[in-house]
């Protein structure tokens, strides 16, 4: 349900709901690539792979803590949300002639936090009275 403009709804909304969700599913995958970069590791590419792994893990902790930011109705998250979204919108978009499976899933899960993110009952729930 859409609250009217200027009415605060009660709880977290379905939108964002889906969108925080989605976000903690990065998160998750986040993590999964910056173990399996540590577990990689050789002598060969050591600054390489801990400088990735490190990217890796450092973006999934602040995806993580953006989310529940804005799980606890502090909107200061949404911006490093929608950043990394966009961000994900342009490798799509790089992955769409080499790998159109990844590229669909990247930009399909993007564009559905961005819409949750910037939902009209979203955007109500962060407004303060």
């Amino acid at each position: 349900m859409i609250a009217p403009l200027g009415k605060r709804p009660t709880g977290v909304p379905w939108p964002l709901r889906v969108a925080l969700a989605i976000v903690l599913v990065e998160v998750v995958a986040l993590v999964v690539l910056g173990v399996a970069e540590l577990l990689s590791l050789n002598s060969d590419r050591l600054a390489m792979g801990l400088t990735t792994a490190l990217f890796f893990l450092g973006w999934g902790a602040v995806l993580a803590a953006c989310s529940v930011l804005m799980w606890k109705q502090n909107s200061s998250g949404r911006s490093l949300v929608v950043l990394g979204q966009l961000i994900q919108l342009g490798l799509a978009w790089s992955y769409r002639d080499s790998t159109p499976d990844l590229a669909g899933a990247l930009g399909a899960t993007a564009l559905v936090v961005l819409i949750g993110v910037f939902w009209r009952s979203s955007l109500a729930w962060f407004e303060e009275d």
